[in-house]
């Protein structure tokens, strides 16, 4: 008997730490993004450099750390630019300012309809490591500010 109550115990903490493992990598993935800043660094007639800063909000237990990573900035489901996030760390229950740049085109029309960041964080845990993607709809009046060069 006792090694049978030795091995429900053991289920039972393997499966309380799975759920626990779901649950946070739900958190994970509903991981907030917002615009804090933008600098325009130089423009030409075909192109424009940017300063950007981005807080990610983790709603997570988990501290997440996340390596340099690439972002795209769609325009009517077109990519109209391309950026790189510096690393940064993300502790739990916490917000983050990360700091990076980007380059767009001087060809976005400024018509557009939806403008978006999207990307893909890839952040390394204990014994593991998940892909968590983001996306963030800036208003419009930062839509036109950074991606419209106006």
């Amino acid at each position: 008997m006792k090694s049978s109550k030795k091995a429900s115990i053991v289920i039972l903490f393997v499966l309380g730490m799975s759920i626990f493992g779901y649950s946070q990598y739900a958190s994970a993935s509903q991981i907030g993004v917002s615009i804090t800043q933008s600098e325009l660094l130089d423009k030409n007639e075909k192109s424009a450099n940017y300063n950007i800063e981005l807080q990610f909000d983790n709603p997570s237990l988990l501290l997440l750390t996340a390596g340099e990573t690439e972002f795209f900035i769609i325009s009517n489901d077109k990519i109209v630019g391309k950026g790189q996030l510096e690393s940064f760390m993300l502790q739990p229950l916490d917000s983050s300012n990360v700091k990076g740049t980007f380059h767009t085109d001087s060809n976005v029309n400024d018509d557009s309809k939806s403008v978006n960041i999207t990307g893909i964080i890839k952040y390394d845990l204990f014994v593991t490591s998940i892909d968590v993607p983001f996306v963030y709809y800036p208003t419009e009046e930062q839509a036109r500010e950074f991606i419209h060069q106006n």
